[in-house]
């Protein structure tokens, strides 16, 4: 396959890329500088680099990137200063996601193309009745008022929700929701969820980075996950035992 990943610079998109490169996959990823990124993704044969702000990218170029991807992996996010937080761009995801989708509609290809949004478990699925409680619904009403990237990640996923659908013939999707991130060396078990089973603000899981990853690639590369997560926001949790969870949660 050849897959398209944004925010490959990031914690987790970083691990999204070795793990796709792990599975020998053909890459290609833009970031707005090259010089943080790890050795081995500059030398290596699968992967190839587009160093640009895809915010700047015209139509033209963004056309000419996606052409050939049979799927995009989204990883942004908004840098954690005060900047990267409350000045521009905030909607960095969701017009990311919109462009992105746009490239791949005015390519003549018809090919289908599987777009997977990293996501958050504080975002509600509205396609569902998830139960969430009153005081979480007032938390969360003073994030958006607060946080604008949360904002950013409800409208990415509203994209998907409700511009793209179902049955888009050009575009399937997947937004992964995962709680509390947190960084381990290696992929442990995991569970995945159509809704989240916990409270994101009142009593969050935990979620490692590189287990988001590994479940994208899952995403990406295998049709029975694929298949059973499309067109919805799965909710991803490390399996901890219970003498962990007493610890850690």
């Amino acid at each position: 396959m050849t897959i398209l990943v944004v925010g490959a610079s990031g914690a987790t998109g970083r691990l999204l890329v070795e793990e796709l490169l792990t599975r020998e996959h053909t890459l290609k990823i833009i970031v707005r500088t090259s010089s943080t990124l790890p050795d081995n993704f500059h030398t290596h044969d699968n992967l190839s680099i587009v160093q640009a702000n895809v915010m700047d990218l015209n139509e033209v170029e963004l056309g000419d990137i996606v052409r050939g991807c049979d799927a995009i992996a989204s990883c942004l996010g908004h840098t954690l200063s005060f900047q990267g937080i409350y000045g521009q761009p905030r909607r960095l995801v969701k017009d990311t996601v919109k462009r992105l989708c746009c490239a791949v509609k005015s390519n003549q290809d018809e090919k289908s193309v599987k777009f997977v949004l990293m996501n958050t478990s504080g975002n509600s699925n509205r396609n569902l009745d998830e139960k969430i409680s009153f005081a979480q619904k007032c938390v969360m009403g003073l994030l958006r008022l607060l946080l604008p990237p949360h904002v950013d990640n409800e409208e990415a996923a509203d994209y998907f929700r409700v511009d793209i659908g179902q049955d888009d013939n050009r575009i399937g999707w997947s937004a992964v929701r995962p709680d509390g991130l947190v960084n381990e060396e290696h992929v442990t078990a995991y569970k995945t969820y159509d809704s989240p089973i916990r409270s994101a603000i009142f009593d969050a899981g935990i979620t490692s980075r590189i287990n988001v990853a590994h479940f994208m690639a899952e995403l990406i590369t295998d049709d029975i996950t694929w298949n059973k997560y499309k067109g919805s926001m799965p909710v991803i949790y490390n399996e901890l035992n219970q003498k962990q969870e007493s610890k850690e949660l």
